[in-house]
């Protein structure tokens, strides 16, 4: 099977559900535009260093509620709860369409950071701990090969990591994939993590991806029923 889709996309409603959260009719494109800007502000703002592996979305009639799933919860909320305004002032700045509004037709943020207990096990996380060391001029196979490590004793049922680019700073781009155990994507009932990062580095970019394989799971009786 071609790997071309997000194993995540590919199966939403069978054992992964919606990253955002809402109805819209009219508003529909305003409201898609504006998550994906809410999403880059948070990225901005924290890059791989805030531990971030999910960003949810949530919105009612006057608020919109962003769940922020961090390994490293006591970073971003500061002291004494402090980072959470810093992060609400600084996406009203970073979103155009919250620059246009009048203080009274704002809507209100509510901010929630939820703490990741497992981020060995999630792929976005594995991803950008990779990038970060590929951007500090580690070896790439070294830091490839701990993660799976780390990954597997987390009680993953197995891994698959992908980096490209101009590994080692050769002349020539070209990607190796490591992996330990199988990763089905092309059963659906598995549950597969996937995560994507770039690392920065002098000779250009390089892209990791990370697909981790959790086990099978399949919907709840209700969904299969009304399906």
């Amino acid at each position: 099977m071609g790997q071309k889709v997000n194993p995540k996309s590919l199966r939403i409603i069978i054992n992964k559900d919606w990253q955002s959260k809402w109805f819209g009719k009219k508003n529909f494109a305003k409201n898609i535009a504006e998550d994906l800007e809410i999403r880059k502000a948070v990225q901005k703002k924290f890059g791989k260093l805030g531990g971030i592996g999910k960003l949810e979305i949530l919105r009612d009639p006057d608020s919109i509620i962003i769940n922020i799933h961090t390994s490293r919860p006591g970073v971003i909320i500061g002291r004494s709860g402090q980072g959470i305004n810093e992060i609400r002032a600084f996406i009203i700045r970073n979103v155009p369409y919250f620059k246009t509004l009048e203080p009274s037709k704002m809507p209100k943020l509510k901010i929630e950071i939820l703490e990741i207990k497992n981020p060995e096990a999630n792929a976005q996380l594995v991803a950008d701990s990779i990038a970060i060391q590929i951007e500090k001029r580690i070896a790439y196979k070294r830091a490839a090969k701990q993660a799976i490590t780390k990954a597997m004793e987390a009680r993953a049922k197995g891994i698959k990591i992908q980096v490209s680019g101009r590994l080692g700073g050769s002349e020539i781009a070209r990607s190796e994939k490591y992996g330990e155990k199988s990763v089905p994507l092309g059963r659906l009932r598995a549950e597969v993590d996937y995560g994507y990062a770039v690392a920065l580095t002098t000779y250009g970019t390089i892209g990791i991806k990370v697909w981790i394989y959790k086990g099978d799971r399949m919907p709840e009786a209700k969904i299969i029923k009304e399906a």
